[in-house]
C-alpha cells in the first residue's frame, strides 16, 4: 500500500513539473528561436569589434589584443534538457549553443583571458541587435555556472505564453575546435601574471574554463544520445533535479547542477559506469541507484572517467594528476576535460551526506519519504545550525590581486573563508559551507566585474555535537612544541597557557560567556577569526544565533539559569516528604509536573525572598514580585485497600491527606504550607510547590488499559495527573538526549503566546510538536541550534497536512506496527466529522503518543479547524520572515522582533490591559498600542493590586509580609473566564497567557446569527453594547476596548 501510494504521488509530481511537448508548444519555441536567429543574421559581417564595447569587463579580466572582425556564428543549435524532453519546472530555460567562429580568434587567444574577453564582446554585439528585436521583451546578462568571466545572454519573449509562462532562452557560446586541447592541459600555465618568484604556476581552473566551451557540444550530444528514447532514465533525471533544487546548498555552483546530474546518470547507464542502470529498471529504482552511488560509491575517491570510444582507458598517472588538481573528477571521453572542475571538497562532502540522508528518508518515512525527499525545502536557514551572512560589497581585499587569475577572486575568497572557519572551529563542526552567489541580471557587466560582490556571502555551519560546540576552551599544542605553539598563537592572538587535571599544560584560547550564553561561543569564534584574518568589520557580519534571545531573557539574564536551585529545592522537598512518619500512608513517589522542572518553561520562576522556609528576618534588597507562581508536583501514596470506591469520596479522602501532609511538613520541618481541598502549597527554598495526589487505584487502571468502560470510571483529575506525569517523564528523558530541545520549545511557546494562541495550543502539545522535529527530523538531521529548530517548528505547523495526516510522536520508541495501526484507526475515526465542510471540528490536530493513542490528552478540544487554519497562516508568515532575515540584509533588531509582534488589526475588537496590573509585567515583550478603530470603553486601573512589593509593605513582621504574597494570582485567567461566562458563544477570545497586555476578540458566527435578525441597526448596537459590557467586566484591569470591525449582519 505504501509503495502504491508513493508511486501515485511520483506520477503526479512528474506530471506537475514536466511540460507537454505538444506541436503547439514546440511551434511557440521554434518561432521564438527563429526570431532570435533572424536578429543575429542581421548583424553585418566584418564589423569591427573593439574593447571599448565593454571596457570595464576587458580591463577587469586583464586581457589585451581583443579586437576582431565580427563573423556570424557557425551554428545556432537547441540543446540541453529541452532537446531530450527533460526540462523541469519551474526553471523553463531552453539552452541554445552559439558556436563561435574560428575566424574571430587567433592561435594563442587561449592565453591571458583573451578568449574570455572576445567571447564576451561577441555576445555584446548579439545583445545589441537582440534588444532591438520586436520578438524579445528583454535581454539580460547571466553567468554560466556562476562564473563571472563567462557571461551568457538570457532572452525573454515579448509575447506572453500561457502554455509555458516565464519561459526564456539562454544563449551559451561554444568554442568547438578553437584551440588545441593539448595547450589546455591542467599542468600548463596560460595566465602569465600567475607566477611565484619567477616560476609560472599551473592554471587548471582557467584551462578547464576554456576547455569546457570547446567540448560542450560533444558532451551534450553524448548525454542526449544516452537519454533519447529512455523514458525511465529521463524521469529519474527530472526527479533528481527536483530533489536537488529543494536543497539550495547542494544545487550551487560549487556542487551540483542539472547538467552534472545528467552526467552522473549517463555514467551509470554506460559501460564507463559498469551499466549499473539498465533498461529493465523503473524510474524510482534508477533514482535510488543514483543516490546510492553518490552517497556510498568508492568511485569518487578514484574519479569518474568516461571510457574514450575505441581507445584504451586513461593512464593511471594521468588520473593521479586530475585527482591531485581537483577535489571531484568527472572526466569526459573527448578531451580529458573534468566536467566537475568547479566542485569543491565541501560541496562534494555535503552532496554525499545529503544523498545518504535521503536514502534514510526513503527507508524510514511514510510513503517512502515522498514528502521529505521531493516536497520539503532544505534551505540554508533550516538546514544549518548556524548561518553567517557577510556583506563584502566594496571589500577591497576580495579582488586585491585581480578579479581573475587561475580562478576568480570570489571563488578564492570563498575558499579562504572556508579554510579559516574550518581551522577555527575544528572538531566543533561537522560541515562548513561557504556559498557566494554572484548574480548579474540587474547589472551592466560591460562596466566591469565589481558588481559581482553585491550579493552577500553565506556561511552555513553544522555542528558535530552541542557539547563540542559549547566548549569554552579551544585547545592547542604543548608549549614544548615550539613551531606548532607559535602557529597557534599567530592564528588566535589571544592565547594563554592552562594546566589540566591530567597534568598537561597547553596553549588555549578561552571564550568568556555567561552560563546561559554558551550557544554564542560559535559566534564569538567566527567573529574573532574573520576580524583578525580578513579585516571584516562586525557591522558587515550577521550571525544567526542569538537574535531571538530577547524573547526569553529578562533584565538580569535568562531565568532558566535558576533551574539548578529549583531542582535542588525539589530534591529537598522529595526527601522530606518521604521522611514523614505521621501520615497514614507513606509517600512513595514524588514527580514534578511543571514545565519549569524540565527546562521548557518560557519564564521559570526565580527564588522569591518570601518563600523560604526559615523564619529569619529578611530584608528585601531588590524589587520583588507580590505574586508567586506555584509549581505542580504529583505525589503517590503506598497501596491500601481502604480507599472508598465513590469518586466524590475519593477526592475528599485525597483532600484529607493533602491537609495532613501540609500539617506534617510544618510540624516536622518548620516549612510554611497553605492548603485547600485540592492541593497544598509548600514554600521551600524560595519556591512554591503545589502538591497533588494521584489515586493509586486510578493509576493501576490507567496503566493496564483494561478497557474503555473501566478507564472512563477514573476521575478526570486522576486521568489528567497520570497523563501529565507520563508526558513530563518522557520530555525530561528527551531533553537528556537533545539539550537544545529546551530553548527551541521555549521559543515555540513564546511565539504561540505572543500571537495570542494560548487558548488554542496547550504547552504539552507544543512540546510534542517540537519533540517530533528531533525524533523524526527528516529530511534534516536533528537541530543543534535554537533558531534552526524554531524555524522548523514554524514550518511543521504551516506545512503539515493536519486534515489528512496524524502526527505520531514516539519519544521512547515504544510503538510497533500494531500500535501505529491502532493510532491510524483512531485518526480515521476522528476525521469522520470532516465530511461536512460547515462544521468547525474541535480536534483538528491529531497528536498521538505511546500514552495517548487517540489524541485525547492535549488536542481533544483545541485547536479547532478554524483556529488551526489561522495558526498555520501565522506560522507561514513568521517562517517566511525568519527565512528572509537569515538570508537578506537585515541587521537591526526590529525585523527580528517582528517574528513575535502580532498585528492587532486582524481582530474584530481588541482589549488593552493596564500593564501595571499584570502579575508579572517584566514578561511583557512589547507594549501594545492601537491607533485605529473606535474606543468603546475606557477604564482606570484598580488600586487594590500592585505587581511589586512596595517599600511601605515592608513594615511589620515577616509573617505578615509573607501573608501578602499571592500564590497563583492570575487576573487575566479570571478575566477570560468571566468573559466566557458572561458572553457565551458571542466571541472567540485570543490571548497571551505568558505576559501580554492585549486580548483579541473575533465575533462567533452563532452569536452573529442571533443578532442578525432585522435590518434596523439594532444588531450592531448590541455588539457595541456588548463591548462596553466587556469593559465593565474588566473594570480596574482593562485599560480600553477598541472596536475594529463590525461584521455585516444579514437576515
Amino acid at each position: 500500500m505504501a509503495s502504491d501510494s508513493k508511486n501515485l504521488k511520483v506520477e503526479e509530481l512528474l506530471k506537475e513539473v514536466q511540460i507537454d511537448y505538444t506541436p503547439s508548444i514546440t511551434k511557440i519555441v521554434d518561432d521564438f528561436l527563429s526570431s532570435i536567429k533572424h536578429a543575429i543574421d542581421k548583424i553585418p559581417e566584418d564589423s569591427e569589434v573593439r574593447a571599448d564595447l565593454a571596457p570595464g569587463f576587458v580591463r577587469d579580466i586583464g586581457a589585451d589584443k581583443v579586437e576582431f572582425k565580427f563573423k556570424k556564428p557557425k551554428s545556432i543549435e537547441v540543446t540541453g534538457s529541452y532537446s531530450f524532453q527533460c526540462i523541469t519546472k519551474p526553471d523553463l530555460n531552453i539552452d541554445v549553443f552559439i558556436r563561435l567562429p574560428k575566424e574571430c580568434f587567433h592561435e594563442k587567444d587561449y592565453l591571458n583571458h583573451r578568449y574570455h574577453a572576445k567571447r564576451f564582446l561577441y555576445l555584446s554585439v548579439i545583445k545589441k541587435y537582440l534588444k532591438s528585436s520586436s520578438s524579445a521583451l528583454k535581454v539580460e546578462w547571466s553567468t554560466f555556472q556562476n562564473e563571472a568571466r563567462k557571461p551568457i545572454l538570457v532572452v525573454y519573449p515579448a509575447k506572453e505564453l500561457v502554455e509555458i509562462p516565464e519561459f526564456s532562452v539562454r544563449l551559451i557560446p561554444t568554442g568547438t575546435l578553437l584551440f588545441s586541447a593539448s595547450k589546455l592541459n591542467i599542468e600548463r600555465n596560460n595566465v602569465r601574471a600567475l607566477d611565484q618568484s619567477g616560476i609560472l604556476q599551473a592554471t587548471p581552473m582557467y584551462n578547464n574554463s576554456i576547455l569546457e566551451d570547446m567540448v560542450l557540444e560533444e558532451n551534450t550530444k553524448f548525454i542526449r544520445r544516452t537519454f533519447l528514447g529512455w523514458k525511465e532514465l529521463g524521469e529519474a533525471l527530472i526527479l533528481l533535479k527536483v530533489w536537488a533544487r529543494q536543497r539550495s546548498s547542494i544545487y550551487a555552483h560549487d556542487c551540483l547542477n542539472g547538467y552534472l546530474i545528467s552526467v552522473i546518470l549517463a555514467f551509470l547507464a554506460t559501460e564507463s559506469g559498469r551499466r549499473r542502470i539498465n533498461n529493465s529498471m523503473n524510474t524510482m529504482q534508477i533514482f535510488r541507484i543514483a543516490l546510492d552511488f553518490i552517497a556510498a560509491s568508492k568511485s569518487w575517491e578514484n574519479g569518474l572517467f568516461f571510457k574514450p570510444q575505441g581507445e584504451s582507458n586513461i593512464l593511471k598517472e594521468e588520473r593521479k594528476k586530475y585527482l591531485h588538481a581537483f577535489p571531484a573528477v568527472m572526466c569526459d571521453s573527448f578531451a580529458h576535460f573534468n566536467m566537475a572542475f568547479r566542485m569543491t571538497k565541501s560541496g562534494l562532502l555535503e552532496l554525499r551526506d545529503e544523498a545518504a540522508l535521503t536514502l534514510s528518508c526513503i527507508d524510514k518515512c511514510r510513503d517512502g519519504g515522498f514528502e521529505e525527499v521531493f516536497m520539503t525545502k532544505v534551505d540554508i536557514p533550516a538546514k544549518f545550525d548556524y548561518s553567517i551572512r557577510l556583506n563584502l560589497k566594496g571589500h577591497a581585499e576580495v579582488h586585491g590581486s585581480g578579479f581573475c587569475l587561475d580562478n576568480e577572486c570570489w571563488r578564492l575568497y570563498e575558499h579562504k573563508v572556508h579554510s579559516l572557519m574550518q581551522e577555527g572551529l575544528g572538531d566543533r563542526v561537522k560541515f562548513v559551507r561557504v556559498i557566494w552567489r554572484n548574480t548579474a541580471s540587474q547589472g551592466t557587466i560591460e562596466d566591469g566585474l565589481s558588481m559581482f560582490d553585491r550579493e552577500p556571502m553565506v556561511v552555513g555551519i553544522s555542528v558535530s555535537s552541542l557539547d563540542e560546540a559549547s566548549k569554552r576552551i579551544t585547545k592547542g599544542p604543548s608549549p614544548e612544541n615550539v613551531e606548532e605553539a607559535l602557529k597557534f598563537r599567530k592564528f588566535w592572538g589571544n592565547t594563554e597557557l592552562r594546566s589540566f587535571g591530567d597534568g598537561t599544560i597547553i596553549e588555549c584560547a578561552f571564550w568568556e560567556c555567561k552560563p546561559w550564553e554558551t550557544h554564542v561561543i560559535i559566534k564569538k569564534i567566527t567573529e574573532h577569526v574573520l576580524v583578525r584574518h580578513l579585516s571584516i568589520s562586525k557591522e558587515n557580519m550577521m550571525h544567526t544565533v542569538d537574535q531571538l534571545d530577547f524573547s526569553l531573557v529578562h533584565a538580569d539574564g535568562d531565568p532558566i539559569s535558576s533551574t539548578k536551585s529549583l531542582l535542588e529545592a525539589l530534591d529537598v522537598l522529595s526527601t522530606r516528604l518521604r521522611l514523614l512518619k505521621d501520615v497514614p500512608l507513606r509517600i512513595t513517589s514524588v514527580q514534578p509536573l511543571d514545565s519549569a522542572f524540565r527546562r521548557t518553561s518560557v519564564c521559570p520562576p526565580h527564588p522569591h525572598p518570601l518563600a523560604y522556609e526559615n523564619n529569619v528576618d529578611m530584608r528585601i534588597k531588590v524589587v520583588s514580585s507580590s505574586c508567586i507562581q506555584p509549581l505542580e508536583v504529583m505525589i503517590q501514596l503506598e497501596g491500601s485497600g481502604n480507599w472508598p470506591m465513590d469518586e466524590v469520596a475519593i477526592e475528599k479522602t485525597k483532600a484529607a491527606f493533602v491537609l495532613k501532609i501540609g500539617e506534617s511538613l510544618q510540624n516536622n520541618f518548620g516549612i510554611r504550607c497553605t492548603a485547600t481541598e485540592e492541593h497544598v502549597d509548600v514554600f521551600l527554598s524560595g519556591y512554591a510547590f503545589r502538591l497533588k495526589i494521584l489515586h493509586e487505584r486510578a493509576l493501576s487502571l490507567l496503566r493496564r488499559q483494561l478497557g474503555s468502560e473501566q478507564v472512563k470510571r477514573v476521575s478526570s483529575a486522576d486521568k489528567k495527573l497520570f497523563l501529565r506525569g507520563q508526558h513530563s517523564s518522557m520530555i525530561s528523558g528527551l531533553l537528556g538526549r537533545y539539550p537544545i530541545y529546551g530553548p527551541v520549545v521555549r521559543l515555540a511557546k513564546r511565539w504561540v503566546a505572543a500571537h495570542l494562541f494560548s487558548a488554542s495550543l496547550v504547552e504539552e502539545a507544543i512540546e510534542l510538536l517540537v519533540a517530533y522535529l528531533f525524533l523524526r527530523p527528516f529530511p534534516f538531521s536533528a537541530p543543534c541550534s535554537r533558531i534552526t529548530g524554531f524555524l522548523r517548528f514554524l514550518r511543521l505547523l504551516s506545512e503539515h497536512d493536519w486534515t489528512f495526516s496524524s502526527l505520531i510522536v514516539d519519544i521512547n520508541g515504544d510503538l510497533n506496527l500494531e500500535d501505529e495501526k491502532e493510532i491510524n484507526e483512531n485518526f480515521m475515526s476522528s476525521r469522520k466529522a470532516y465530511g461536512e465542510e460547515t462544521i468547525d471540528v474541535d480536534s483538528a490536530m491529531f497528536l498521538a503518543t505511546a500514552y495517548d493513542r487517540a489524541s485525547e490528552a492535549w488536542t481533544r478540544s483545541s485547536p479547532s479547524s478554524s483556529e488551526l487554519k489561522r495558526l498555520a497562516a501565522y506560522a507561514r508568515s513568521s517562517s517566511n520572515l525568519l527565512t528572509r532575515l537569515v538570508l537578506q540584509n537585515q541587521l537591526d533588531s526590529y525585523g527580528w522582533e517582528c517574528v513575535f509582534r502580532t498585528p492587532l488589526n486582524n481582530y474584530d475588537a481588541v482589549i488593552l490591559l493596564h500593564r501595571d496590573k499584570l502579575p508579572y509585567p517584566e514578561r511583557l515583550l512589547f507594549p501594545s498600542e492601537l491607533h485605529q478603530g473606535r474606543v468603546v470603553a475606557h477604564g482606570k486601573p484598580s488600586k487594590n493590586f500592585h505587581p511589586f512589593i512596595l517599600p511601605g509593605d515592608m513594615k511589620g513582621s515577616l509573617e505578615k509580609l509573607k501573608d501578602k504574597l499571592m500564590v497563583d494570582f492570575d487576573p487575566l485567567r479570571f478575566f477570560i473566564n468571566d468573559l466566557e461566562t458572561r458572553f457565551p458563544n458571542m466571541f472567540k477570545v485570543w490571548y497571551d497567557s505568558i505576559g501580554g497586555d492585549a486580548i483579541g476578540l473575533t465575533w462567533e458566527k452563532e452569536g452573529l446569527k442571533k443578532r442578525g435578525r432585522g435590518n434596523d441597526g439594532k444588531g450592531e448596537r448590541d455588539m457595541v453594547d456588548a463591548l462596553k459590557g466587556v469593559g465593565q467586566v474588566g473594570k480596574g484591569f482593562a485599560r480600553s476596548v477598541y472596536s475594529l470591525k463590525i461584521p455585516r449582519l444579514s437576515n
